[in-house]
């Protein structure tokens, strides 16, 4: 449960071991949007709304082209975040959400490095920690993609390298199922109101993960929600859980390791890994993910109004032999 999201697709931090090992966290100076001058503004528009479209329309040339030379060995894992966020984007408007600029130039070497960024009227600070970031100066630009399905989000991390480089990018959805991460945040809250704590468990992940695209910013709200999640019981506590078969499956158990919130197909499911039998035919094996779904949801019922499917992971000497995805409608 400490791996809350899968990787594939999503946020990936670039700025990283390629500059060595980070020293201690150093705080450094940072200009929020209504702060920066003109001249520092046009030319981040200048790089960031080109290199958006380029991402968008995935021209993959256009985005190797503008990447930070310290980070060019890193271009397929960059390329496999442009070529997964293909659906996040199509038809929607760009609105530039926020930008930072971020200052370390004073620092000495490498360093996990902290940014307080308070706006003009001093009534809001978010924090924007970095790991392992060389001195210079760099921009963080989120994103909002108006009036598409998934309400797509992006976000860079520029670097200051003779001109504004990219050196982070970043992809996420705003929405999954219809639902923005306001209104998961609101169904946590009223399923933390019942003793459906799993759904609301797992619906303050959903919120959280639609609410900003990348993982190194705290804010107020954030932590917020932070807090009324951690009031609850967390359903690793009940891990590992024992479920019984029923019918044409009574007298067999499984033994469900780990749940987690899964994005991969752009819907919020769950996925949950479990110690399988071993069964090497694909179709016998369909068959027991499919009994694991359905005797999970007979323990936590609540989870098929919340949540669109479940994937179930078998593993069996920890290797995975099977993964399979099923709505919720077609898990009896």
């Amino acid at each position: 449960m400490n791996s809350r999201f899968p990787r594939v697709g999503c946020a990936l931090l670039l700025l990283l071991a390629i500059f060595g090992s980070a020293g201690k966290l150093y705080a450094a100076s940072c200009t929020t949007q209504g702060m920066l001058t003109a001249a520092d503004r046009e030319a981040l528009l200048a790089v960031a709304n080109p290199l958006a479209e380029a991402v968008a329309t995935q021209n993959t040339a256009a985005v190797q082209a503008a990447l930070l030379p310290a980070i060019s060995n890193d271009w397929e894992t960059i390329q496999s975040v442009v070529l997964s966020s293909k659906p996040l984007f199509p038809g929607g408007q760009l609105h530039w959400r926020t930008m930072y600029l971020l200052d370390a130039t004073d620092q000495k070497t490498a360093a996990d490095t902290e940014f307080f960024c308070t706006n003009s009227d001093s009534t809001l600070t978010v924090t924007v920690n970095l790991h392992s970031l060389p001195p210079g100066r760099y921009a963080l630009m989120i994103g909002d993609y108006l009036n598409t399905p998934l309400a797509g989000q992006l976000a860079f991390i520029l670097a200051d390298d003779h001109g504004w480089k990219l050196g982070g990018l970043y992809a996420r959805e705003g929405a999954l199922d219809g639902q923005d991460g306001v209104a998961f945040w609101k169904q946590a809250r009223a399923d933390a109101k019942t003793t459906d704590y799993w759904s609301a468990w797992f619906s303050y992940d959903a919120a959280r993960w639609l609410l900003l695209p990348v993982e190194f910013l705290a804010s107020p709200n954030l932590e917020k929600l932070d807090s009324e999640q951690q009031q609850l019981t967390q359903p690793a506590h009940s891990l590992p859980l024992v479920l019984s078969g029923t019918g044409t499956d009574a007298g067999k158990t499984w033994k469900l390791t780990a749940v987690r919130l899964d994005t991969t197909l752009h819907s919020a499911d769950l996925a949950l890994t479990y110690d399988g039998s071993g069964i090497t035919d694909p179709v016998a094996a369909r068959a027991e993910a499919v009994a694991v779904m359905s005797a999970l949801l007979r323990v936590h019922p609540e989870l098929r109004q919340n949540f669109h499917g479940l994937w179930a992971y078998a593993e069996k000497d920890g290797k995975q032999t099977f993964a399979i995805e099923q709505p919720m409608k077609s898990i009896p």
